[in-house]
């Protein structure tokens, strides 16, 4: 099954904060279990060869063209390569970042075994569906991203 990405040869990154030098990550920053698995990917990066940030800060996120999806960037973490010139999501956002982390470098060739992607993404998408539950808040109260985006309510 091949990835589901946006790609075209005239994607390009049209604006920065982001350098493109390296990939960058887009993931819900109001999710505790998000912020907990970017603390374990960040351990893993030892070639600092990923940038993260959080999409609910919308100055964070590169203008690309075609540009991203803001439901589709609450739905499933976003891995954009350098340059801006694909964009993985859910698991295929995973498999990416594998290549980039010499500590996972050795899982990542068993992740294009056959059946693999098609139940990655669905494991991925029932994580993602229920992120705010797996993890308990702090003192039990979790903020909930606001309706339009902004800040967490």
């Amino acid at each position: 099954m091949e990835a589901p990405i946006m790609n075209s040869m005239a994607q390009q990154a049209v604006s920065a904060p982001w350098d493109g030098r390296r990939s960058l990550v887009l993931y819900d920053g109001n999710c505790p279990f998000c912020r907990m698995s970017v603390r374990w990917l960040k351990a893993f990066d030892w070639l600092g060869a990923i940038e993260f940030r959080s999409f609910r800060d919308a100055d964070a996120v590169p203008r690309l063209d075609p540009p991203l999806d803001p439901a589709r960037m609450d739905a499933e973490m976003h891995a954009v390569a350098p340059g801006g010139r694909r964009v993985f999501h859910g698991f295929w956002a995973f498999r990416h970042l594998a290549w980039k982390m010499p500590a996972l470098v050795l899982l990542a060739p068993f992740l294009y075994f056959p059946g693999v992607s098609w139940l990655g993404q669905r494991v991925y998408l029932w994580i993602a569906r229920n992120r705010y539950g797996l993890l308990p808040c702090k003192d039990g109260v979790c903020s909930l991203p606001s309706p339009g985006g902004g800040p967490p309510v």
